[in-house]
């Protein structure tokens, strides 16, 4: 990619902000995990760039932190931006991103105006070694991130987070301020209303009317 074309896409990110906004989304998420073009420029697997937007860490998060600030300046104040990552590239062997990076990384977003990071991992490449796949696999990558940060940012924590008492402990104990639940919610598309019963807490979300016989 060219500046031009660096600045094209930045632009892009922009115009996408503001179309959410006016259609009355409440929160934008800049995507910059998986192996989409913001952490192909992150890790350094996938940027082997000489100028100004590779190298070392600072190079690499350059364009990354570019679409945050152009977002946050016509994202409203208080609706909140989010940013998810791949907290590391599951790539131990050889050069890579990872959960040290990611700390850093979060502190520097949080200046730019990023109030919430999503931890995911991996996706950038295909010899990626995952551990494991259990429950709750990511979220020791999301509490270190919690924690070892200087900046006042909120973490979710993603992956094999598929109960209403997983989610809530993770939250209770401090690992987390969200667990994010993707693949329960397609398994489940009400688990929201599930899991407020199975809490005690069917006062904080409505089933709509014409369900309410079935809950």
């Amino acid at each position: 990619m060219s500046t031009a074309d660096i600045e094209a896409v930045t632009e892009a990110f922009v115009d996408a902000a503001e179309r959410a906004d006016r259609a009355g989304f409440e929160v934008a998420e800049i995507h910059a995990a998986h192996g989409y073009l913001l952490h192909e420029f992150l890790s350094p697997v996938t940027n082997t760039r000489a100028d100004a937007y590779g190298g070392d860490f600072e190079g690499r998060i350059r364009f990354p932190l570019e679409v945050v600030r152009a977002v946050r300046e016509v994202w409203p104040d208080d609706k909140p931006l989010f940013v998810r990552i791949s907290a590391t590239d599951w790539l131990d062997d050889r050069e890579s991103w990872d959960i040290e990076q990611s700390v850093r990384f979060a502190d520097r977003a949080a200046e730019a105006g990023v109030d919430f990071v999503d931890v995911s991992a991996g996706g950038i490449h295909p010899d990626q070694e995952i551990p494991s796949t259990g429950p709750g696999y990511q979220v020791p990558d999301a509490e270190r991130i919690k924690h070892e940060t200087d900046a006042e940012i909120a973490v979710g924590a993603v992956g094999g987070i598929t109960t209403p008492e997983q989610a809530d402990a993770l939250c209770r104990n401090g690992r987390a301020d969200m667990a994010i639940i993707g693949r329960e919610h397609l398994r489940d598309p009400y688990f929201a209303l599930h899991a407020a019963r199975a809490l005690g807490r069917e006062d904080a979300v409505a089933v709509p009317p014409q369900y309410e016989r079935a809950f």
